[in-house]
């Protein structure tokens, strides 16, 4: 067997296809062609320039857009946790001394309420005391010219028994009788000037500072003969100031004699009072 009859045979109308795709390819290609040329345009263009009368305003000038800053580099997580622990302990000694500021503000505020209490109190307790004081001055006072009151009473009490005991003397010396009462008894009487007049001789020999707010009572007796001349002087009843019993005692020995009385007698016994201011 030879190669010529194992070669497969031929197909049919090979020829026929293959002119028909050649006439298919050209008619493709001029249409492509005229639909190129019908879309172009070859008329001639013509340019124009439009005038105003009005100025026209030249457009602003386009300036470029700023560029953007660069961005500062991230700082590396050690150093962002180092700036944040740096922060937390700014804040936390801000936040202490706020506090610390806070506290010293109450306690100074405490203080000068307690200080003011204390005053307060202070100043109530002052006046307390001297109320109490002076209340104690004016009872001692009240008491003080009570018993001046009382003394000076029972001093003048005692003048005048002592007085009639003198009277009593006197009245025995001229013979009358201590309970008469008649002409006798009218005649042995000082008169009623005459005790002033004896006082009024001593008192300008009395020598005494008077500087003393006090006014005390001195009584003295003084013993006489008939003529006047003073025998002796005694004080019975001191006045609690020595100095003015003993400037009493001087000036009645400086007066030496008293004055007679109007019917020319002197008792032998007078009791006489004197006070600084009389």
């Amino acid at each position: 067997m030879t190669a010529a009859t194992l070669r497969p045979p031929e197909a049919a109308g090979m020829g026929r296809g293959l002119a028909f795709a050649l006439f298919a390819h050209g008619l493709l290609v001029v249409a492509l062609s005229y639909s190129v040329n019908w879309h172009s345009d070859s008329s001639p263009a013509f340019e124009a320039e439009l005038w105003s009368s009005i100025p026209q305003i030249a457009a602003p000038r386009e300036e470029a857009p700023p560029e953007p800053e660069p961005e500062a580099p991230k700082p590396a997580p050690k150093a962002q946790q180092r700036v944040a622990e740096q922060e937390a302990e700014q804040q936390q000694r801000e936040a202490d001394i706020a506090i610390a500021k806070d506290r010293k503000r109450k306690e100074e505020k405490a203080r000068q309420e307690r200080d003011e209490r204390e005053k307060a109190a202070k100043d109530k307790a002052a006046k307390e005391q001297a109320a109490k004081e002076e209340q104690d001055r004016k009872k001692e006072k009240d008491a003080k010219a009570a018993k001046e009151a009382k003394q000076a009473k029972d001093a003048d009490a005692r003048r005048e028994a002592l007085r009639l005991d003198n009277l009593r003397r006197i009245q025995g010396m001229a013979g009358g009788t201590p309970g008469s009462t008649g002409k006798d008894a009218q005649n042995a009487a000082p008169s009623a000037g005459w005790v002033g007049r004896v006082k009024g001789k001593i008192r300008p020999l009395i020598i005494y500072p008077d500087d003393s707010a006090a006014n005390p009572t001195a009584e003295v007796k003084v013993t006489l003969q008939p003529d006047g001349r003073i025998l002796g002087s005694t004080v019975i009843k001191a006045s609690g100031d020595a100095d003015w019993d003993r400037a009493v005692l001087r000036a009645i020995e400086k007066a030496e004699t008293l004055p007679r009385d109007t019917d020319g007698r002197v008792p032998s016994v007078i009791i006489l009072t004197f006070r600084p201011r009389e």
